[in-house]
């Protein structure tokens, strides 16, 4: 303001120098009046015709408000007159990259090297525009020359690393890096750049080891303990990374990366709260983002906040439109409360976001009756929902007739994952691929039918699919709470409860309708013996939900009070891993009170081992099922330890997951047809105590005998219906 004053009295005292107007301009400039400054710049270009500075000054105020073709005609202007103005060259070249157009930049940042050789920005702006082109030679020169000339630069050496790769100079680079950090032990700058260099190649387990190596060398360094912390939440470490973003954000608490990461890391670990606290404050910090607000409705449904997830998601989705990341998150959060209309909306929505790459033939003999080559698509072939409710089927299915191919990461440790390793002729662990080598990798493998096992969830890769990496690609389980909305994908594993006739116009996909239920129950060796009904010796009905939290709604709330006050003395257990944190059992509580539900009537019990999860069974006498994201593994455990669930299916997949197990189990008439239904049934059972008695001895054995876990069986299942769809695959290339 200050400046602008004494200019504006130098002009008024008869200075009309073009240098005096173009510094007022300025000065308007950055007091806000663009308006001002422009008409005092085009005045000055007017009266001094050859100038080139009037032009750039004009081109430059363009830029800055984001009028990009004004400024870049204005930024040609002037280099019609001065062809060598080092500040044009670099903007319009710098501003033609990030447009899409690096082919047409590559002359005018080359020039301005030329005209500029010592400044890194222009080296720097010629190497990205090499690497977009394709030249990766040359764009490893041009970085080489932008490091030089800017020697501390982390983000300019780590993108000369990806160009080394590009031109198949990474083992070269290494190299010199490791020379570099022999020279400078005490320097953790050559170990970060080996580290992300290493991590492109997929070598995880060295970035790592380089990563360690700098937050050693330099323990108070943010930056380091950062990278660290990043890298470990990237191999699902999230312990150790949570305590080094923790470090990291100590040291520099201002860091809104840092922030950011950890908030990831805290909703990895279901520590909702704090995630929410740290996403907020960003998104006050630095306006609406679009993955702040998707990690932020994350963050709130997993609280229990359906309706406020949504809206964030939503929001992520107008902040971020074309981003594939907030419509992921709209597509995991709508099942907990929105139409299965609306969900597969989303789900459309969020396919049509997936690039589709360079299309490939893909040539399979159709031969309809030769072995398959069967990939498993996903990040969880390990303990976990898709390994208990799969597995035992893949164990299955005919060796002779299926070859599997595991992709995804591998846990060592992991007793699932042995077993899938053991039924599988390959791993391939994805780490270090994107979705285009991944695909790329598939059609190399030849696998014939690909089923996906992650949906859209947080480390799906349907992405992989929407690139076609097989014949016949399928989704089955993980994440599987409606259409994945992916025309590529193109079979939808599933039963007769899941997708009755009345809900088929839900999906794009085939459905792929097995003979009984769509997934085997492998159940533990080790679960503790089925316990006596609770309620003869206690006295009073104890109900029970042991669902994730994001599945309880306002209205699942209301139905839970309305049960408890019809059925005298009652009581409601309900168990998830939220509950180990204080403030989400005072928030959950207070909602019950508030539905008025006496708190000393609720026991909220977190997370435990998995023998102990089930021991606490002992204690319900009848489940209350979620609504409209019904309990998937949480009822076949529940049946498994004798305990019945009331549910409530609706149109979405997700809604009907306990009515499907049960009805394959045995159980029918235990599903209500709306909220009021609902009630009644619940309070009806629950005066069965006898019956309920009866049910509960015998369960465990009627549950094993099953088709629900009937291996072989489904295991033929399964594989008629993989064949069918290969089969018809054939069938579809001999009618081309």
């Amino acid at each position: 303001m200050e400046a602008r004053a004494v200019l504006e009295a130098a002009v008024a005292a008869g200075d009309h120098s073009p240098v005096t107007q173009l510094n007022l301009a300025l000065a308007e400039e950055r007091c806000g009046d663009a308006d001002a400054a422009r008409r005092r710049i085009e005045k000055v270009a007017a009266e001094v015709p050859g100038w080139d500075e009037p032009l750039l000054r004009l081109a430059e105020s363009l830029r800055w408000s984001g009028e990009w073709p004004a400024a870049e005609q204005a930024y040609r202007r002037t280099l019609e007159l001065n062809p060598l103005r080092y500040e044009a060259l670099l903007a319009l070249g710098a501003g033609l990259v990030a447009r899409g157009r690096a082919a047409e930049a590559l002359l005018f940042l080359v020039q301005a090297c030329e005209c500029e050789p010592q400044r890194f920005e222009a080296w720097h702006a010629l190497g990205l525009a090499q690497l977009a082109v394709g030249n990766a030679v040359p764009a490893e020169a041009a970085l080489a020359r932008a490091c030089q000339a800017a020697p501390d630069r982390l983000d300019v050496a780590q993108q000369r690393a990806e160009a080394a790769i590009a031109a198949g100079a990474a083992e070269a680079e290494l190299a010199r890096l490791e020379a570099q950090a022999c020279t400078r032990p005490l320097d953790p700058f050559p170990r970060r750049v080996q580290a992300h260099l290493l991590a492109l190649l997929g070598r995880m387990t060295d970035a790592l080891d380089m990563l360690e190596a700098a937050a050693a060398i330099a323990p108070a360094d943010a930056g380091c303990a950062a990278a660290l912390g990043h890298a470990l939440a990237g191999m699902e470490r999230t312990s150790e990374a949570e305590a080094a973003l923790r470090r990291a954000l100590a040291l520099d608490p201002s860091s809104q990366q840092t922030r950011a990461d950890l908030a990831t890391v805290l909703i990895r670990h279901l520590h909702f709260p704090e995630a929410e606290t740290l996403l907020r404050g960003l998104i006050e910090e630095i306006g609406p983002q679009g993955l702040l607000l998707s990690n932020l409705a994350t963050a709130l449904v997993g609280q229990g906040r359906q309706e406020e997830a949504i809206t964030a998601a939503r929001r992520a989705t107008e902040v971020a439109p074309d981003a594939i990341q907030p419509w992921r998150t709209l597509t995991a959060v709508l099942p907990y409360s929105a139409s299965a209309e609306d969900h597969a909306a989303a789900a459309r929505a969020c396919a049509r976001r997936y690039p589709r790459g360079s299309r490939v033939s893909l040539f399979r003999k159709p031969d309809p009756d030769r072995p398959l080559r069967v990939g498993l698509l996903s990040n969880a072939l390990r303990t976990h929902p898709v390994g208990w409710l799969t597995l035992a089927a893949w164990e299955a299915l005919d060796r002779a007739a299926f070859d599997l191919v595991c992709l995804g990461p591998r846990s060592p440790s992991d007793v699932f994952a042995h077993r899938f390793a053991a039924r599988a002729s390959e791993w391939h662990d994805l780490a270090g691929y994107d979705d285009e080598s991944a695909a790329a990798l598939c059609r190399t493998l030849e696998i014939d039918v690909l089923v996906d096992l992650g949906g859209h969830g947080e480390a799906g890769r349907l992405g992989v699919l929407a690139r076609r990496a097989a014949p016949v690609q399928v989704k089955w389980v993980g994440s599987q709470i409606g259409t994945t909305g992916l025309p590529e994908t193109d079979w939808f594993v599933t039963d007769r409860w899941e997708t009755p006739p009345e809900c088929a116009d839900l999906y794009g996909e085939r459905l792929l309708i097995l003979p009984d239920g769509y997934v085997c129950y492998g159940p533990p060796s080790s679960a503790p013996d089925v316990s006596p009904l609770p309620a003869l010796t206690n006295g009073s009905v104890t109900f029970g939900c042991f669902n994730n939290l994001a599945k309880i709604t306002p209205e699942v709330i209301q139905s839970w009070a309305a049960i408890l006050a019809s059925v005298p003395g009652s009581k409601l257990v309900c168990k998830a891993p939220q509950f180990d944190q204080a403030s989400v059992v005072e928030s959950v509580k207070a909602r019950l009170a508030a539905a008025g539900v006496d708190r000393r009537r609720v026991t909220l019990r977190g997370a435990s081992d998995h023998r102990t999860h089930l021991t606490a069974y002992a204690d319900v006498d009848l489940a209350l099922d979620p609504f409209p994201y019904s309990g998937g593994l949480s009822t076949c455990e529940a049946l498994w330890m004798g305990v019945p669930t009331v549910t409530l299916p609706g149109r979405s997949f997700a809604s009907r997951h306990t009515l499907s197990h049960q009805e394959n189990a045995g159980l029918s008439g235990w599903a209500a047809g709306s909220r009021e239904q609902y009630v009644a049934l619940a309070v009806a059972r629950a005066s069965e105590l006898d019956e309920l008695a009866a049910l509960r001895a015998g369960l465990r054995a009627q549950v094993a005998a099953s088709p629900l876990c009937d291996a072989s069986r489904f295991g033929r299942s399964l594989g008629g219906a993989l064949r069918n769809a290969w089969q018809a695959w054939c069938t579809d290339r001999q009618d081309c």
